[in-house]
């Protein structure tokens, strides 16, 4: 039987503040040692740089997603003869729906530039390895459920290239052997995309993947805490400590980085809010000009392409001719992500000290990337299917040669401490 903790008992002149948190303290003392375990006596390494800013800010714009789309659910109405004009009457009639309209449709946006930039940190110092595995996962179950929000919520507006953009990736499933039609209609509820499917997306949307997303990012964070945040150097910093047990080259997340995350939190709203007040479509780029028609069956937009953030694996799946190959590759673009820990056989984490072949093969992924998001936005044509298709060759090359180049180059020596 687990032994219950005895009260503490305050001076009598203790001051009100010191007494409440003692009443506190004596009534809920879980709280108060989940605050010293993430935050006050987590030891995070000294030498954290700029990119360790965008798991915080990824919070952040959770927070700012959850917040918004609660408001937004209050005056939506998911159905396929009302979900347009609720949309319309939100901008145009809701006391400030406008901004928080926007707000939610730059947030998206701004979680993709925030996660991707996470991600790219990872591969840059090597966050993936031993014995951050588990880390890793989560953070692209994460990232693989973040897309399906994404995706279930670009439907909502019922615009022309929500319409049609979800009725193009869905169709895609009808690529798979036997059961593809099948589970394209399972997907939809109906032969085409109608009211049942729009109440099915609002549901998994609002309710069933955030609870999934929230899950797992305080599975992700709660991994991360166990084993310790990395760092640039790759280095250990659990290795050495002083007579306490305190590591020499760690410094209490709370308050100094808490406060340096805050200075971060206000770079980021500044632009945030920039964008949220004068550039809200970013040129098309987060909110589509067929977005702004109702959505109608009986006509297609010119160019159908999804939201910026998945470009780059449309990309990957327009450059093969072949349909199921196309989607196994789209598929494949994600999953070889949940296997990277297991690629990488170098002896050193951090890019800072492995050979001139990781680092190579790190820009060339960099740059493949970003061309193909850029390609899966622009309408095909035969010059651009085929830089394409080099682009996905590059992008898979990376993960596929990875146990090799790593093996074979030749590293720097790693410092025993964490370097500035």
């Amino acid at each position: 039987m687990a032994a219950y903790r005895e009260f503490k008992e305050l001076s009598p002149n203790a001051s009100a503040g010191a007494k409440a948190k003692n009443w506190l303290e004596n009534r809920f003392p879980t709280a108060f040692d989940a605050y010293k375990v993430h935050m006050a006596e987590y030891y995070a390494p000294k030498n954290f740089n700029f990119w360790y800013i965008f798991g915080s800010l990824a919070l952040l714009v959770l927070v700012i997603q959850i917040v918004t789309g609660i408001f937004l659910v209050m005056h939506y109405k998911p159905d396929a003869a009302k979900a347009f004009e609720s949309v319309e009457y939100i901008m145009r009639d809701v006391p400030w729906g406008w901004l928080i309209r926007y707000m939610h449709s730059t947030g998206a946006s701004a979680f993709f530039v925030v996660v991707y930039l996470h991600m790219f940190r990872g591969l840059l110092y090597g966050s993936y390895r031993k014995p951050r595995e588990l880390v890793w996962i989560f953070g692209c179950a994460i990232f693989l459920a973040l897309m399906a929000e994404a995706f279930m919520g670009y439907l909502l507006p019922w615009g022309q290239m929500s319409y049609w953009g979800a009725q193009v990736i869905i169709s895609l499933f009808g690529a798979i052997p036997v059961i593809g039609n099948d589970l394209t209609q399972w997907i939809r509820g109906d032969y085409l995309i109608s009211g049942i499917t729009l109440n099915r997306f609002f549901a998994l949307h609002v309710v069933a993947l955030p609870i999934v997303i929230l899950g797992l990012v305080v599975l992700h964070i709660l991994a991360l805490h166990e084993v310790g945040s990395n760092n640039p150097d790759g280095v250990d910093i659990k290795k050495h400590k002083d007579e306490n047990g305190i590591p020499l080259d760690g410094i209490p997340f709370h308050p100094y980085y808490t406060v340096k995350d805050i200075v971060g939190v206000v770079v980021f709203l500044f632009v945030f809010c920039s964008i949220v007040f004068f550039f809200p479509e970013m040129g098309g780029y987060f909110l589509e000009k067929p977005n702004f028609e109702q959505a109608n069956a009986f006509k297609t937009p010119e160019h159908i392409a999804p939201v910026w953030y998945f470009t780059p694996f449309y990309a990957i799946l327009r450059a093969i001719p072949d349909k199921l190959m196309g989607v196994i590759a789209m598929g494949a673009a994600i999953a070889v992500l949940f296997v990277l820990p297991w690629l990488d056989r170098s002896p050193v984490k951090s890019m800072r000290y492995k050979g001139w072949l990781s680092k190579i093969w790190l820009w060339v992924f960099c740059i493949a990337f970003v061309i193909l998001g850029v390609l899966g936005v622009l309408a095909p044509t035969p010059g651009r299917t085929l830089l394409s298709q080099v682009c996905t060759f590059l992008y898979f090359a990376y993960f596929i040669l990875m146990p090799f180049y790593t093996r074979l180059e030749k590293t720097k020596p790693v410092p025993e401490r964490v370097t500035g």
